[in-house]
């Protein structure tokens, strides 16, 4: 049963996110916290590993998910669950794709959709930011997170600093690493 949960969970997902994988992490985190799947601290950490692993970010969210939740078949239903909507679609898309995005209403739509994705992705970063700040899980709502606010802020500053002086932008893999050793000698 927990197997057909997870394909029917993740290619809800799959099918209703538009954006790629920062525009679902809303919709997997109420999904996955409220079936009680994994606490909202744990995905975050899965989060992270997902952003630091190779390949697509929804992909692997959910290949981790089902992994922790249903063991391998859990996280082959999951995989399969948030490809098969995109697979389908992009198949379809195929077929009609010339006359597709001519149309004037679907140029209209796609152009509608931005400012929504736009608007998931940034309301993920401000919770996760406002999360890793002032944590709420087993400590009091209002003990502010220093450490975590004054990493966030000098990495910040060494990426803005960093872009204006080469007039490009940070590799993230370097952005991670430098990241995770600075967790490391903080934390």
């Amino acid at each position: 049963m927990i197997y057909l949960q997870l394909f029917y969970t993740f290619f809800l997902i799959g099918l209703f996110t538009f954006g790629g994988g920062y525009a679902m992490i809303p919709m997997i985190n109420e999904q996955v916290v409220s079936n009680g799947w994994m606490s909202t601290s744990e995905l975050q950490n899965f989060i992270a590993i997902s952003e630091m692993t190779p390949g697509p970010f929804a992909i692997n969210i959910a290949t981790f998910v089902g992994s922790q939740t249903g063991g391998v078949l859990g996280s082959i239903c999951a995989t399969l669950g948030v490809v098969l909507p995109s697979l389908i679609i992009i198949i379809i898309v195929a077929f009609v794709l010339n006359k597709f995005l001519k149309n004037k209403f679907v140029q209209g739509a796609l152009f509608g959709v931005r400012p929504i994705v736009l608007a998931l992705i940034l309301s993920t970063a401000i919770v996760f930011l406002f999360k890793a700040i002032i944590p709420y899980e087993n400590k009091a709502i209002n003990e502010f997170n220093w450490k975590a606010f004054g990493l966030f802020a000098c990495l910040s500053l060494f990426m803005i600093i960093y872009k204006k002086t080469n007039k490009k932008a940070l590799n993230p893999i370097l952005l991670l690493l430098l990241s995770g050793f600075l967790g490391l000698l903080v934390f």
